[in-house]
């Protein structure tokens, strides 16, 4: 949802907002943003699985909460309604901006204008390229962590490498 910063490392989580797993995930990225503060770019990365029916509307939508400056308030809302996002879909991804404060009239239109899509495919695409196949995956440094089977000690890892990157 930003650009990294070369003076900092970055951690990509491909993410998808329909996924437990993912859900799950939200305590180790909360943790990690009160350890690392700024030092630390954790740049969400969408990679909607298809089994996930209205995962593909919930990756534009964070893109347009991030357009409105509350993509990461956006993502954990989302996140947190994992199994109404499944019955509820769109009109749910629109409550959640509203809630938030978001304008919920430009958020339905990036729905249906589309015009986020590309950002979501091409983290797609990217994932696919470096191997991702499930969520939640953790890009940091060279390294890919796989959490869509287990997260146990994840986050250390992360942990362990951004010290060596950050010279800790």
């Amino acid at each position: 949802m930003s650009n990294a910063t070369p003076s900092r490392p970055v951690l990509d989580v491909w993410c998808e907002l329909q996924c437990p797993d993912c859900r799950a995930a939200l305590e180790d990225l909360r943790a990690l943003r009160e350890r690392y503060g700024e030092a630390l770019e954790l740049r969400l990365r969408h990679f909607p699985l298809e089994k996930h029916k209205h995962a593909y509307a919930a990756a534009q939508a964070a893109e347009e909460a991030a357009a409105q400056g509350r993509g990461w308030p956006y993502v954990e809302a989302v996140l947190g309604r994992t199994e109404a996002l499944a019955t509820r879909g769109e009109p749910l991804l629109v409550e959640v901006a509203g809630e938030l404060g978001l304008d919920t009239e430009e958020m339905d239109t990036a729905l249906i204008d589309g015009r986020h899509m590309l950002i979501v495919d091409a983290d797609q695409a990217e994932g696919k390229a470096i191997g991702v196949t499930g969520t939640p995956t953790y890009v940091i440094g060279d390294e890919r962590l796989d959490g869509g089977k287990s997260q146990e000690g994840l986050r250390e890892r992360i942990e362990e490498i951004a010290d060596r990157l950050l010279g800790r």
